[in-house]
């Protein structure tokens, strides 16, 4: 054994070899300190002397994994000099993997687990962790002692005589040939990862998938290998941090009875707090009903316009004094006078594609990331679907890519055909103004008059998601259509205003102008960073829903949910559906008013009385007494239990419903 390890170091990849050996070893050290912390929660069966092999496994592969970018380099590198600039890099590597696995240390500490999603939270939300991080530990303690424990390593290695046969490596192999047994299992792994994302896009005549989706979609699939024992001490020893850390990455989720607090039968008490709003549930177990309004249908046209990040306080009718005298959104001001208005509207997340699985879905924010991203987001329940199936010409409009966060995927496997830039560019369409996030709000409204005209054409009423970009950094946009003083996010607003209020000038020309509702509402806010635990008032977004040969203007006062936004639209267009959204019609006169919001860990239902309840790892609930005018929260000292179990309702309910495959499309 040793002279076959001779062997390898005494050469130029000789590095390579001892940085992966450093890592699998930092890697066994932890597994065993683990192993010894949890000595009286593992099984202590087969299961757990079976754990180490397989984690010696995984800590290989990740070794692997992590020394290719070396390795590339010291297959260009030898001679006399060549260590100036390869023990620099090992070195930093070998730091990177201590300080890893310290932070492993961290992590069990605080949640019992291997890195998950919580700590793909952490790389989201890093302004504030790096706070929390700096306050809870010295880190140039930390730091300092990571250096020394590296430069222990080294002297091992060097005492050993591993280094200086390194060093004489160098200088005699002059072979400047990469070897294919070294390189070859990446290029095996990317296969492999293609032709499973392949199959997990079910490829077909109307899915148009490129070689990067299939492998995003492969990598989704990372999880599926990791161990799973009955006993979960005995998986956690099993896994690599840094294998489960980029499986979580990709699979977007958190287990809910792992993390959260549970209840039994979760699904069945949504399926009874979902009876009050007076609709046919069907089959047990699940949450289906059939909605059949009073009246018969409306057959008009929905323009949902979907706006990049705009807080309801950047609306002059909203009256915040910061911004109520800049004078932004002259067109929406004038259209929250037109429109069915709905005052108090609660975004669930903080990202457009929670705001695009609110307004489609009509779910709340299921814990991790948004549904548009994981495994089984196909073939599901969306407003695109229901009109769809009523006849709909259904189309999602995107100025961008929509490869983005797997849009592209979501809507086409939903009831959508997809407009975005490349697409548009192929059919040799120009644009007149693009910068890093695609094509200005000005050309993504003039593709939606283009479908527009053409659905109306071919005699067939449409429903188009328009999600605009112009209001995200880096805040560009066409010369001449705002006033040139303005700059950053107060520009965008501006602009987006501009286009808005343009793209309705020339819909009011059309034919179709007169049966079409136009939905006009925010994704997301622009920002709910703060002090406080969830900063309620930074969630709250503008929702017009505004035709004004068909609807009369009014303003709703009641507290909403984003995902409420489905079925108040097809109440009001009298559409009978089966259904499997969560959230309700607001103008019912059962609606009860609440608001489900979330920062990816944590999820919470706010009442209209200012009662917040949150759920988080591991296992929390907190309450508050929310001031719903300004956003302070005080601790509640009893808890509301009632609340505490309608909140365990709808999110554990609908985790599981997801799960489990209860919200697909019941035509599928």
């Amino acid at each position: 054994m040793q002279d076959w390890l001779n062997t390898k170091v005494e050469s130029r990849q000789g590095g390579t070899w001892l940085l992966a050996l450093t890592y699998v070893g930092l890697c066994t050290i932890l597994r065993l300190g683990l192993l010894i912390a949890s000595v009286g929660l593992v099984s202590w069966g087969p299961a757990t002397f079976s754990a180490l092999f397989i984690g010696f496994f995984f800590d290989a592969v990740m070794a692997w994994f992590f020394v290719l970018p070396f390795g590339l380099i010291s297959a260009f590198s030898s001679g006399k000099k060549a260590h100036y600039w390869l023990t620099p890099l090992w070195f930093f590597g070998a730091f990177l993997f201590t300080f890893w696995k310290i932070s492993e240390i961290l992590f069990w500490e605080e949640f019992g687990v291997r890195f998950n999603f919580i700590a793909v939270d952490y790389l989201i939300y890093t302004s504030e962790v790096i706070k929390n991080i700096r306050e809870s530990y010295n880190l140039t303690l930390i730091f300092a002692l990571v250096a020394l424990a590296v430069f222990g390593l080294y002297s091992v290695w060097r005492r050993l005589g591993y280094v200086k046969l390194w060093m004489k490596g160098l200088e005699q192999d002059v072979s400047r040939r990469i070897k294919k047994r070294f390189y070859s299992p990446l290029f095996v792994l990317l296969t492999f990862t293609y032709f499973v994302g392949r199959h997990d896009l079910k490829v077909s005549s109307h899915v148009d998938t490129s070689l990067g989706e299939r492998i995003v979609a492969g990598m989704r699939h990372m999880g599926d290998v990791q161990p799973g024992f009955a006993n979960s001490y005995d998986t956690e020893i099993a896994k690599n941090g840094e294998y489960a850390f980029l499986a979580a990455f990709w699979a977007n989720q958190l287990e809910w009875s792992r993390f959260y607090p549970s209840q039994p039968n979760a699904i069945e008490l949504l399926r009874e707090r979902l009876k009050g709003e007076g609709v046919e549930l069907q089959k047990a177990g699940e949450i289906t009903r059939k909605v059949e309004p009073s009246g018969s249908a409306k057959k008009w046209n929905v323009i949902q316009i979907t706006i990049e990040s705009l807080s309801a306080e950047f609306l002059g009718c909203y009256g915040e004094p910061s911004y109520a005298g800049k004078n932004l959104t002259p067109n929406l001001d004038r259209i929250s006078k037109e429109s069915i208005w709905f005052r108090h509207c609660y975004a669930g997340g903080t990202r457009t594609v929670r705001g695009m699985e609110a307004l489609s879905l009509s779910i709340p924010p299921i814990p991790g990331q948004s549904v548009l991203r994981r495994k089984g987001c196909e073939n599901l329940t969306t407003l695109g679907s229901v009109l769809s199936a009523r006849g709909y010409d259904t189309a999602f409009i995107y100025g961008g890519d929509g490869f983005f966060d797997n849009m592209n995927y979501f809507f086409s496997t939903n009831g959508y055909r997809i407009v975005d830039l490349p697409r548009q560019v192929a059919a040799g369409k120009e644009t007149t103004f693009a910068n890093a996030w695609g094509a200005c709000d000005e050309d993504a409204f003039n593709w939606s008059l283009d479908e527009a005209d053409k659905a109306y054409a071919a005699g067939m009423p449409f429903h188009h998601f328009v999600m605009t970009t112009s209001n995200h950094r880096p805040y560009t946009w066409p010369e001449g259509k705002i006033n040139p003083a303005l700059t950053g996010r107060d520009g965008g607003v501006a602009y987006t205003d501009y286009a808005i209020g343009e793209f309705l000038k020339a819909a009011a020309k059309k034919p179709w102008f007169n049966d079409t509702v136009f939905v006009i509402v925010a994704d997301h806010c622009a920002s709910v960073a703060g002090k406080s635990e969830l900063e309620i008032r930074k969630y709250e977004i503008p929702l017009f829903i505004w035709s004004p040969d068909n609807l009369k203007a009014r303003q709703v006062d009641t507290m909403m949910s984003q995902i409420d936004t489905a079925p108040t639209l097809l109440g009001l267009m009298r559409v009978p559906y089966v259904s499997r959204f969560v959230g309700a019609d607001v103008l019912k006169s059962d609606y009860k008013p609440r608001a489900f919001i979330s920062n990816y860990q944590k999820v919470a239902v706010l009442h209209d009385d200012g009662l917040l309840t949150v759920l988080k790892p591991v296992r929390q609930v907190v309450q508050y007494q929310a001031n719903l005018a300004t956003g302070a929260l005080t601790p509640v000292e009893q808890p509301n239990s009632a609340a505490v179990e309608e909140a365990l309702n709808y999110y554990q309910g609908t985790d599981e419903l997801f799960n489990n495959g209860g919200l697909t499309n019941p035509a599928h």
